[in-house]
């Protein structure tokens, strides 16, 4: 028979104090890891949702009057159309700048681009679409286009990338500005792939009494139209006047209803994923290397998976939760931009069932 091992009571103060030296250096380490994601999760603690939004009815029906339309969002018919200027701060959007300008040529005046060869992070760019602006060739009567000479990291003091983007948004407004526009054209502000519908930029440009600073209302997409996530409202339309400014953020409390589509990271190339992952804003959501490899990616974007393990931004734990995991895929490709429509094969990547990447 084994002897019987007794643990004397006053032994047990030193077991809890190994447990709690051994506890406390995992708890920092895994804070410190993922303190990111655990900031995330705990957003509904120490974050407000902002003021609510009032989304204004938008009505469209096919081969119905522009005069009708005008009559049911409670403005009038111009006697002409307002020009539009369109304007982008472009990165490396080749596919959805052609997608955009496709849908938008009918209605648009002038097509304002203004480029860096630097990135927001300060990381040396390919001047993109200087390099293959021969693509756009049909629209080049329209383009107004801007060169901003960038600073790299190395040569510059530490500077936020928001900072930087700031300053790409101040240097858009001398571009526009110098473009032709004058007081009473309709301005749409928009990153590239923020793309307004055909049918709004008609409804805002033959349509009198309406505000002069309006947020877009879009339907947002992340890896292609395949996988729809929530809508989002931070696209602009202007009538243009002497206080307008190239801005990305709130301007007012009135929104548009479901004007177009955003549709974010849809890309035809894995390497573009990588340039913007590493060069926009949010480049601090890139923890490893992993983020980074292709494979990872390519995974990601066919399980409609964030690309960063992020959580969802919410302000509630029940949205939250609600929101976790893979987006659900979407077979419909319904209104959706005419001109990808029309081009089908040649931007096959974006519909359903193209979740398959080059790695370029």
């Amino acid at each position: 028979m084994s002897p019987r091992i007794v643990v004397s009571r006053r032994h047990l103060p030193g077991y809890k104090c190994l447990i709690f030296l051994l506890f406390v250096p995992i708890l920092f380490t895994t804070i410190f890891n993922h303190h990111e994601k655990i900031t995330y999760f705990l957003r509904p603690i120490w974050d407000t949702p902002p003021q609510p939004l009032t989304y204004l009815p938008h009505y469209y029906a096919e081969n119905t009057s522009m005069d009708t339309l005008c009559r049911l969002h409670g403005w009038k018919l111009r006697n002409e159309p307002r020009r539009v200027f369109d304007a982008v701060i472009f990165s490396n959007e080749l596919d959805l700048l052609e997608v955009r300008w496709g849908e938008l040529d009918p209605y648009v005046t002038k097509f304002i681009i203004l480029e860096s060869n630097a990135t927001f992070t300060g990381l040396p760019k390919e001047l993109t679409f200087a390099t293959n602006r021969e693509r756009f060739s049909k629209f080049e009567n329209k383009i107004v286009y801007g060169f901003l000479p960038g600073e790299l990291a190395k040569e510059r003091k530490r500077v936020s990338p928001f900072s930087v983007e700031g300053y790409h948004r101040i240097s858009m407004n001398g571009l526009i500005s110098g473009s032709g526009i004058s007081d009473g054209d309709l301005l749409i502000v928009a990153d590239t792939d923020e793309i307004p519908s055909g049918n709004t930029i008609k409804l805002l440009q033959w349509c009198d009494g309406l505000p002069p600073v309006l947020h877009l209302d879009m339907k947002k997409y992340l890896y292609s139209f395949e996988f729809p996530t929530d809508p989002t409202w931070k696209a602009t339309s202007h009538v243009y006047g002497q206080h307008t400014r190239y801005m990305h953020s709130r301007q007012t409390d009135l929104v548009l209803s479901d004007t177009g589509w955003h549709c974010s990271f849809c890309f035809k190339y894995l390497s573009e994923f990588v340039v913007k992952m590493t060069a926009y804003s949010h480049a601090d959501r890139v923890k490893n290397k992993e983020h980074l490899d292709h494979l990872k990616i390519q995974e990601k974007i066919c399980n409609g998976d964030d690309l960063y393990d992020m959580f969802p931004e919410e302000y509630t734990f029940k949205n939250l939760i609600g929101k976790m995991g893979s987006i659900p895929r979407t077979a419909s490709a319904v209104h959706l931009p005419t001109y990808l429509i029309e081009n089908a094969d040649k931007f096959r990547f974006l519909l359903p069932g193209g979740c398959l990447r080059l790695p370029g």
